[in-house]
């Protein structure tokens, strides 16, 4: 049997009995804030078992994705997994333990064809109900095998839940695989028996406290490993033997060129990197992302270690993206959102694979040193070296755990943690500071106040009562014009900070004053403080008092929040549903929305996005909300915060009929998409690995901008010469003209560069020809360039006309086009040459500039138009003259 063979089998098998086949759930459990993942059949029925939902079919049954991380460090043997499948059938307060012992036995033994004489079970301690079923199957009492808690109570899944005692099926794989002592049987930890099945009699539920109390009804909830199971069917030792994963096996031996079997450590490294693989492929499929903490963690965590066992096997570049697709093409059939998001998990694998190239390299070379230094009698990495890893070179702390191991070494890991609680505690700190610095660090203990009631959603102003007055930090029972104070009301309309959006601010009026609001924040456990100060009169606790939001800005702030799940929902049609809310922060002028992403998005994308979120707002749909359970809202489909904690009741906004957006909210938001105007991004960068951040702007403010970006538009327009409509286009040849401008002007330098060393060369070469000429040549500019044309003026020591013109013709032969301009004293008065290209002598003769310039000195000249000469009178003024040259031209 294959593993797509055992997987069909047992869901045809309970179908025949009158199960409800269910898909599996997410590895993300979306409705269930205790657990980290899904990691058992029942999670996605708890609250069937609780009774505050009614199942379709009170019997069901799905094969479920499985990720457990307590057996991360030892993922490699034979036998630990991470990802795994569990086959499940359960019944929803209609059969229990009779049915399921019943059925567990005829499955096992017909369907999967197992010897009866190979299979034990074992129930728990005082479960004689149990012990009598088995029994009257046939299965000797020598074979059902009592236990306590430890072995045989099951859950709950996560911090709690339903739980009840258990009774497992155990595979004997006979005396050859076990320890040979006669008290050996199931939960032996030689290896002979192979747990196969887990039937858990639901009957209690628990609280985190650990107290049990009765569930409505008593309901079975069983699981089944399917590698496992399908290892002991096809009588293999392990379950890397299976065609669950021998293709994966075979993808990491082609890619590493090792061969499996041949030796231990190697195939060690091998199963780690494949089922290593295998769990981030479903991880990042049902929507998780490399991160630091949470599900993000894990993730990360697991994809570092497979990278460093890849290692092991030679492999030094990237390669967990192969295993991935192999995945992909093994496993796509039975779970198709592998394939619908294979370039995603392609992506994000090549991505953070290729990030973690560089922390290892590092972190290892670190670790290496950390281990060199340590002695004999001290074998161990401290908790502060191994945080100083984790802290600033992103080396998980696992990975320094293993590999210390490995070599002999240790961590403090209590030391660890305590350094990661110093931390925690600072950043806690900086909230108690920031609480501290508003003055309302022990405001609760001060006023022994109860948590506000917010009645904001639906009103803006609100007769209230004044509950508490605080001045510098004191309560106080009057406060007078000029004071600044915190306010507080037993009932008010103004929203304090909270979920990314910002305070109200506004006015309470009282009898005899006026109270300007300029914030207003929450402190725990839920009291919301009025910040600002007495702009008249005074006000005095006890007093009735309107609370007034001033009413402008809280409606550019609900025309923002509103866009945000607009934006959030076009961001999940654009880029794909890994694209989850991190954050946000929602003031009157604009807002700024932080999502899942691993690259930036393409300027097609926020076209795409911006089209989408404005269509809706043309589209005026009703934007409304609904008090219900978490449970309810789950089921709605409403979008929650990832790790966000929420209480039993929940606030719920929807936008549209049917709802396009289903988000759990507490903010304050426009009654319909039409009242947010227009939506324009701003911009989109990111703000950390995997995270992106786009800042838009509605409502006024987007009114703000474009008349911002239109009077900038106007005045470019008029700088060009253009109309607002056609500037583009005048912008764009503009932009051309000036590139070829530029283009020229380079060549032109260029050749001036080479003009230079010409003129060096010539000077050399021409001294000894001139002996008079015993110092430089003084440039007086050289290699200018004006309106196009290329200048070269220059003073020579004393010299005559026929050392000017030879000069003169090896730069005008050098320069290709230009003028050259000579200036020098010959018998005691100033002589000038000037020199044309062809090309030029037309339009600027040569006889003009030299005339021209030997005025200056007090005499004139004349000549042909490529060539002529000039005297003068003062000998001081040859400078002067040469630099007239720029402005003849």
């Amino acid at each position: 049997m294959t593993g797509d063979d055992i997987r069909a089998a047992f869901l045809d098998f309970f179908a025949e009995k009158g199960h409800d086949i269910v898909p599996s759930s997410s590895l993300i459990p979306h409705g269930d804030p205790t657990l980290l993942l899904t990691s058992a059949g029942m999670v996605q029925f708890k609250a069937y078992y609780l009774g505050e939902e009614t199942p379709p079919n009170p019997r069901l049954a799905s094969c479920q994705k499985c990720f457990r991380t307590t057996d991360i460090e030892v993922v490699g043997d034979i036998s630990h997994l991470t990802f795994f499948e569990m086959l499940g059938n359960f019944s929803i307060g209609d059969y229990f333990k009779r049915e399921a012992i019943a059925w567990g036995w005829e499955f096992c033994t017909q369907r999967l064809g197992l010897d009866p004489e190979r299979l034990w079970a074992t129930i728990f301690l005082d479960d004689d109900e149990s012990f009598q079923y088995w029994r009257e199957i046939g299965l000797p009492e020598s074979k059902i095998r009592r236990f306590g808690e430890k072995d045989n109570y099951w859950g709950p899944a996560g911090n709690s839940g339903p739980c009840g005692p258990c009774s497992e099926i155990h595979y004997d794989l006979g005396e050859e695989s076990g320890c040979g002592k006669s008290t050996c049987g199931p939960n032996c930890d030689c290896g002979r028996f192979s747990e196969l099945w887990n039937l858990v009699f639901t009957q209690y539920n628990q609280d985190e406290a650990g107290n049990r109390t009765p569930l409505p009804s008593p309901n079975i909830d069983t699981g089944m490993g399917l590698e496992r199971t399908l290892a002991v069917v096809t009588g293999k030792s392990s379950v890397y033997e299976t065609d669950l994963f021998t293709p994966l096996l075979e993808c990491i031996a082609g890619l590493s060129g090792k061969k499996y079997g041949a030796d231990e450590a190697i195939d060690h490294a091998m199963r780690v990197a494949v089922e290593h693989g295998r769990g981030i492929t479903f991880l990042i499929a049902d929507g998780v992302i490399p991160a630091n903490d949470g599900r993000g963690y894990v993730l990360r965590r697991l994809l570092r270690r497979a990278a460093l066992f890849g290692r092991r096997l030679g492999l030094r570049k990237p390669f967990l993206a192969e295993i991935a697709r192999v995945t992909v093409g093994q496993m796509g059939h039975t779970y198709p959102e592998l394939r619908e998001r294979e370039d995603f998990i392609l992506k994000v694998i090549r991505l953070e694979e290729t990030r973690f190239e560089e922390t290892l390299n590092t972190g290892l070379e670190l670790l290496d040193g950390i281990m060199a230094g340590l002695t004999e009698s001290s074998r161990e990495i401290s908790g502060q070296q191994a945080f100083k890893l984790y802290d600033t070179y992103g080396f998980p702390v696992e990975l320094t755990r293993e590999i210390a191991r490995e070599r002999g070494f240790s961590v403090d890991t209590a030391g660890f943690e305590r350094e990661m609680a110093q931390q925690k505690e600072k950043a806690r700190a900086a909230h108690r500071f920031e609480l501290a610095e508003k003055g309302l660090d022990n405001l609760k203990n001060k006023l022994d106040l109860k948590a506000s009631k917010f009645v904001g959603h639906d009103r803006l102003s609100h007769r209230s009562t004044l509950a508490a007055l605080v001045v510098d930090h004191q309560p106080v029972e009057t406060v007078r014009e000029g004071q600044e104070a915190d306010l507080i009301l037993e009932s008010t309309p103004f929203y304090a900070e909270m979920g990314g959006q910002v305070g109200d601010t506004g006015k309470i009026d009282g009898a005899a004053g006026q109270f300007l609001v300029t914030d207003t924040v929450r402190v725990p456990p839920g009291i919301i403080v009025h910040q600002g100060h007495v702009v008249r009169g005074e006000l005095s606790v006890g007093e009735e008092v309107t609370a007034a939001v001033a009413t402008a800005r809280r409606l550019d702030i609900a025309r923002n929040h509103t866009a945000t799940h607009l934006l959030h929902f076009a961001l999940r049609q654009v880029l794909g549903d890994h694209a989850q809310q991190r954050g946000s922060l929602v003031a009157p002028e604009r807002f700024s929305f932080d999502f899942s992403h691993l690259t930036a998005m393409t300027p097609p994308e926020l076209e795409q996005v911006q089209r989408i979120v404005n269509d809706k707002i043309r589209q005026n749909l009703p934007v409304y909300a609904a008090e219900m359970s978490y449970q309810e809202a789950v089921k709605e489909g409403a979008i929650a915060l990832f790790d966000e904690k929420y209480g039993d009741k929940v606030r719920v906004l929807k936008t549209g009929r049917p709802p396009i957006s289903v988000e759990l909210c507490g903010g304050t938001h426009a009654s319909a998409t039409g009242e947010i105007g227009f939506f324009h991004v701003l911009g989109e960068h990111g703000i950390g690995a995997g995270l992106r951040r786009i800042e838009a702007v509605t409502g006024r403010g987007a009114e703000d901008f474009i008349r911002r970006r239109f009077a900038g538009l106007q005045s470019i327009a008029g700088i060009v010469g253009a109309d607002a409509e056609n500037v583009r286009d005048r912008v764009d040849g503009l932009a051309a003209e000036l590139k070829n401008e530029r283009r020229k002007r380079a060549a032109l330098e260029r050749a001036l560069v080479k003009t230079q060393r010409t003129i060096t060369f010539l000077y050399e070469k021409l001294r000894d020809k001139f002996p008079e000429w015993d110092i430089g040549i003084k440039f007086i500019f050289n290699g200018e360039v004006v309106n196009g044309i290329k200048l070269i003026a220059a003073s020579l020591p004393s010299s005559n006309m026929e050392a000017l013109r030879e000069l003169s013709d090896y730069l005008r032969q050098d320069i290709g086009s230009g003028i050259v301009v000579l200036g020098s004293v010959y018998e005691g008065k100033p002589v000038f040459l000037a020199a044309v290209t062809n090309d030029l002598a037309e339009k600027h003769p040569a006889g003009n500039i030299v005339n021209e310039v030997a005025k200056v000195t007090g005499g004139g000249g004349g000549g042909r138009p490529d060539l002529a000469q000039g005297r003068g009178k003062d000998i001081n003024k040859i400078d002067e003259a040469l630099r007239l040259v720029k402005s003849l031209v």
